[in-house]
């Protein structure tokens, strides 16, 4: 039997593996076409066909990367939930949260105008609402393990899953609001979107001041 190029213990057929950053990198660049299209056309009015097109892949390869076309939205919108997160795996254990989110948590104006069009759109749209929470819900857990560890107790514990839930839920809600307010007035992200997410970020800091001082500061 003649073994070809590429078969056997030398090699392989087909075209090599896709390594786990080439796959993110290509489900960004699909989800920013898809919400792209949603804003421009409507979710309904959209299919995968097209978005597969815009992106330049094959709808084999689209819902082979995403169970949904409203799933679509899930590798941008988790831009914003990675980089709050990341705030919070950084947190210095001499700085109170709010100083150190004001220093650090940052979004791109680009990234941040396409994050408030999904949110927008989940109003109307159950399949991107559903996407929308089940992210925050995948996110919660590592906001615990991240207080857990600040104040001593293990994640499971149930003072601190309330504490994970209660950060949890004012990073969403004071998300939802940024994006209503912003869909009642587009102009407010025309030219830069920056001023808009610094008071954003300066009204999370101070939610989240009280949510995650050590129980000694509140006595």
């Amino acid at each position: 039997m003649t073994t070809g190029p590429g078969d056997g213990a030398g090699g392989r057929r087909g075209r090599p593996p896709v390594s786990e950053e080439q796959r993110r990198r290509q489900r960004l660049a699909i989800s920013r076409e898809a919400v792209e299209m949603f804003r421009r056309h409507g979710v309904a009015e959209t299919t995968g066909e097209q978005i597969a097109h815009a992106a330049g892949v094959s709808e084999r390869t689209l819902w082979r990367l995403f169970r949904s076309k409203e799933a679509c939205v899930e590798p941008l919108v988790s831009v914003s939930l990675d980089a709050f997160t990341e705030v919070l795996r950084s947190w210095p254990t001499s700085v109170e949260l709010g100083e150190h989110l004001r220093a650090a948590y940052v979004v791109s104006p680009e990234d941040l105008r396409a994050v408030l069009a999904v949110v927008r759109m989940s109003r109307d749209e159950p399949g991107i609402r559903a996407t929308w929470l089940v992210l925050h819900e995948r996110a919660e857990p590592v906001f615990a393990a991240v207080l857990g560890e600040r104040l001593g107790l293990p994640p499971d514990d149930p003072t601190v899953r309330v504490r994970a839930a209660a950060v949890n839920a004012a990073l969403r809600v004071l998300t939802d609001d940024l994006a209503w307010a912003a869909g009642a007035d587009p102009s407010v992200l025309e030219d830069t979107a920056a001023p808009v997410f610094d008071s954003h970020r300066e009204r999370l800091a101070e939610e989240l001041r009280a949510l995650t001082e050590l129980p000694a500061r509140r006595l």
